[in-house]
């Protein structure tokens, strides 16, 4: 307890004290500070403090990674000092202020679509057990073929496995309306009538099936797994309902917004956001295969290269729908092998780096740091370890090419998406494993060998403590 209090202290004390703090924040593994000049912020003084695994800004935030459990504790002595506390959403309302378009848009993309990933986590899990079981190989253990398998038992996992997916277009209308500021009921619901079994299944029209023709020429389908059309609907049907809100009576309000909102946006989703917007998700989706259908391996070597970037850049919440597309229509996940490369690259860099150096803060800090990039967390990798000494940060970003080079010749797919790395596995029990396995051990050994013998030296400590 004394100790997580000095800890405390000794961070406010390191950013300009209890003055320059406007609020503070924590997520699952970083204490998240808004300050008022960051003139006042000593960087190699926050680094050097016990516990402390690297910070940095982000997303118009002072970000001092602490890693799971420990950020919790460090925050309540935080607050039990003084400082304004806020919850994450507020401080992100307040650091959208001091961010471009761009970095706001891409921002509230991620805001719209990461608490769905979760729930599409488990439906991969799902999906990878499904595949497990009904190996032949598996069943023979028991002595059973797949004409064994009772059609409840099939009922069942269809169930696990498909449901998600069918009523996407209702979690992404929810979640949109909650971040635009609209009532998630509404946007459920709304999102629900987009899938509703009066309406022609999207599947059965892609196959056989005719749609319902308004006007005679306005085709209309259920939107089962689409995602932008879901997603324009919720921001527009958000900002209506806020519009309508603001003219309708006190009294009404409870009858005629969303009376209004629901009626307005089902007919604005099925005959104009719909028919536009599935067309356009359609044409993302084929660029998006065509770039991982390039030859020799090239999606591997681009995506696995450049992934860990575009990750400190902010911008990595954007393949979020890309990924929930491939899932829908392919029913696997190619890109997920590829980021697994870059993750663990970089756990590889920060692995040799901790290895090799003799100074026992930085061991301290790169073997955990590593340990957490295995389980898919690199943040403590790049920002504690790897991207502070640079070098070690490019072999890790070579390292994910060779990764995503094999598994793009392999051709592995993963049943899911969001996990990677050890907890990644369980997205590979559909036959894929052994291939898995050796895209990891490459893109961690590549990395490991040239951080060892190019990428970092002890001499590196003083240069960044000198600069």
């Amino acid at each position: 307890m004394a100790e997580n209090k000095r800890i405390a202290q000794e961070i406010i004390d390191a950013v300009g004290g209890n003055e320059n703090i406007d609020s503070v924040a924590h997520c699952a593994t970083r204490l998240r500070l808004m300050v008022h000049d960051k003139e006042k912020i000593d960087q190699e003084k926050v680094e050097e403090i016990e516990k402390v695994k690297g910070a940095f800004f982000n997303s118009g935030q002072y970000q001092v990674i602490l890693g799971t459990g420990t950020v919790n504790r460090i925050y309540e002595e935080v607050e039990k000092l003084g400082v304004n506390s806020t919850t994450k959403g507020e401080q992100a309302k307040e650091a959208k202020q001091q961010k471009n378009g761009f970095q706001r848009a891409i921002r509230t993309f991620g805001d719209v679509f990461v608490p769905i990933i979760p729930v599409l986590v488990a439906t991969g899990l799902f999906m990878g057990l499904r595949g497990l079981v009904m190996q032949e190989e598996i069943l023979a253990l028991f002595g059973m073929t797949p004409d064994d398998i009772s059609e409840n038992f099939l009922l069942f996992t269809e169930i696990l496995t498909d449901t998600a997916f069918i009523f996407l277009p209702a979690l992404v209308a929810w979640s949109t309306f909650r971040v635009f500021g609209g009532s998630p009921i509404i946007g459920l619901v709304l999102g629900l009538m987009l899938v509703s079994p009066a309406l022609p299944n999207a599947w059965d029209v892609a196959t056989a099936a005719e749609p319902l023709y308004f006007f005679g020429f306005i085709p209309v389908v259920g939107y089962q797994g689409a995602v932008l059309p879901a997603f324009i609907a919720g921001i527009v049907g958000a900002k209506l309902e806020r519009a309508i809100r603001k003219r309708v009576p006190e009294s009404l309000d409870l009858i005629l917004t969303p009376f209004l909102t629901l009626l307005i946006m089902i007919v604005a989703a099925m005959f104009v956001i719909g028919p536009v917007f599935h067309t356009v998700e359609e044409y993302i989706l084929q660029g998006t295969l065509f770039v991982l259908d390039l030859p020799l391996g090239l999606a591997g070597i681009l995506l696995g290269g450049l992934n860990q970037i575009i990750v400190i850049t902010g911008v990595h919440h954007i393949f979020n729908m890309l990924e929930i597309q491939l899932l829908e229509n392919l029913g696997s996940n190619p890109y997920n092998a590829i980021v697994t490369a870059a993750v663990a690259a970089q756990g590889g860099a920060a692995l040799a780096v901790g290895l090799k150096t003799k100074s026992k803060k930085l061991k301290a800090l790169a073997l955990p740091s590593s340990f957490s990039a295995f389980l898919g967390i690199t943040e403590p990798a790049i920002f504690g370890v790897t991207l502070r000494y640079v070098k070690p940060f490019v072999m890790g970003l070579i390292g994910g090419a060779a990764g995503g080079f094999l598994a793009s010749m392999l051709g592995i797919q993963g049943t899911g998406m969001s996990i990677t790395v050890i907890p990644g596995t369980l997205l590979y029990l559909n036959g894929q494993i052994i291939q898995y396995i050796l895209v990891n051990i490459t893109a961690i050994a590549v990395a490991f060998a040239l951080t060892w013998l190019f990428g970092y030296s002890d001499k590196m400590l003083k240069e960044t403590k000198s600069a």
